[in-house]
């Protein structure tokens, strides 16, 4: 399976409460599309962390906008308030962008806590006829990222095929050994990677698309139409006050300040609903790109062509994270979103400065080491706090290790399988409450003080 995936083009806050919601919307229409003369009632149950947080991350909300036929690359402010009127004051659904049928919220979206064997993100789709008998009934899970799989996929144990035309590259041992045999560093094996799926064009043009759309949200963070982000923290929004304040310094340090702008902003633009790049996830998507920005605006040489090979190695070293263990707060907690975020951008940025594949990967598994038991516990279900403050500080372990690995001359005892294999088994063995469930850390003890 092509990599190209794990960057994906979305809307914010969250790519497995927001995004994940809206594609199994879609991908429910698809499934009714032939008998949709017949539906006359849809209603979602949204289970586990999809309830106990949906409302925070608009997880109902992403439904509904789903439902609609509205795809994430292609909807805009305006539509999603429009589509919202519609469906909470008209209480009317254009089901599939086709059919208009009632909606009423309160009946029709179920906030259901209880988790479901599978994943801790499930929800379960059924289509009604007139007389109020199932026509239709699905229920996915949204595995993180914008990632979703249907029941029979997860019960297949939600395996991504491995076989290709050429060559597959399933953990950072088989990168390694292919880099020693090929003589190839990690940009151009993960570019021969790509080609199997696609062609040098389209690979161009996603990674340059993806890098464009990564500057836009940091720019229309830094000059929001709002002060502040929606929610009941009623979070002022820092990053157009931080850009007008910080200036260039002798002081070495000041250069933290620009990238935790970089950061900020476009964590703010995702908190506030806007549109962003899944990398890997909404949650840590500030990370990658502060870091291609910090590269942009602070080094020497920095230009599209190491903008794609950037995006290259991070798409690779996600994937082994993908693969081997999660990227998925709900399922392993923050460090499977910024720690996942944070190697990907350290091998990355290494890479592009002349690391060979061995110090990229050795990169990527000190930024995860240093993530390592990191909960996830948004407040109130927000992508605010302390999220927002996250992916500055995983950008800035990004490029700490990034630097630190290239200026090694001993061996790493750790190696990047083991690390991901370490995250994995400490996701699972956390504490449910610290898994974007919001009864746990921050979650609860902020709610209630502000409460």
């Amino acid at each position: 399976m092509s990599n190209l995936s794990i960057f994906k083009i979305g809307i914010g806050p969250s790519s497995s409460h927001t995004l994940g919601p809206m594609l199994a919307a879609n991908l429910f229409c698809k499934k009714i599309e032939q008998q949709l003369h017949s539906v006359s009632r849809i209603q979602v149950t949204l289970f586990g962390s999809l309830s106990l947080t949906g409302k925070g991350h608009l997880s109902d909300k992403a439904v509904i906008w789903g439902l609609n036929a509205l795809e994430a690359k292609h909807i805009t402010a305006e539509i999603q308030e429009s589509i919202l009127k519609q469906a909470l004051e008209s209480q009317c659904l254009n089901l599939c962008g086709q059919k208009e049928i009632s909606f009423n919220y309160e009946k029709d979206i179920v906030f259901n806590n209880d988790f479901l064997p599978l994943h801790q993100n499930a929800l379960r789709f059924c289509a009604y006829v007139s007389d109020g008998q199932i026509l239709c009934e699905e229920t996915y899970y949204s595995v993180g990222g914008g990632f979703v799989c249907d029941e029979a996929q997860m019960q297949a144990g939600n395996k991504e095929s491995t076989q290709t035309r050429g060559f597959s590259i399933n953990s950072a041992s088989e990168l390694l050994e292919m880099s020693q045999k090929s003589g190839k560093q990690l940009a151009q094996i993960s570019y021969e990677y790509e080609l199997q799926f696609h062609t040098k064009e389209h690979i161009r043009d996603y990674c340059l698309s993806i890098w464009e759309v990564m500057q836009e949200s940091y720019y229309q963070g830094c000059y929001p139409k709002q002060s502040n982000l929606p929610g009941p923290l009623n979070l002022h929004r820092r990053a157009k006050g931080l850009k007008e304040r910080i200036r260039p310094t002798a002081d070495p340090f000041g250069i933290i300040d620009y990238i935790s702008l970089y950061a900020i902003a476009i964590a703010e633009e995702n908190a506030g609903g806007g549109r962003v790049v899944t990398a890997p996830t909404n949650g840590a998507c500030a990370v990658i790109p502060a870091v291609m920005l910090y590269l942009k605006n602070h080094t020497v040489g920095f230009n599209d062509e190491l903008a794609i090979d950037f995006l290259l190695c991070a798409m690779m070293i996600g994937s082994f994270y993908k693969k081997n263990a999660s990227i998925s707060g709900a399922e392993a907690g923050c460090q499977a979103e910024i720690g996942s975020a944070s190697s990907m951008a350290a091998g990355a940025m290494a890479s592009v400065l002349g690391a060979d594949t061995l110090q990229a990967c050795n990169a990527a598994e000190a930024a995860m080491e240093h993530h390592l038991g990191l909960t996830c516990d948004p407040a109130f279900g927000l992508v605010q706090i302390p999220c927002i403050e996250r992916n500055a500080f995983g950008a800035i372990k990004a490029i700490s290790a990034a630097r630190m690995t290239m200026n090694r001359k001993s061996q790493p005892i750790v190696s990047l399988d083991e690390v991901i294999m370490t995250m994995y088994q400490t996701g699972k063995d956390m504490n449910a409450k610290y898994r974007e469930t919001a009864l746990g850390g921050l979650a609860k003890t902020l709610s209630q003080s502000v409460c």
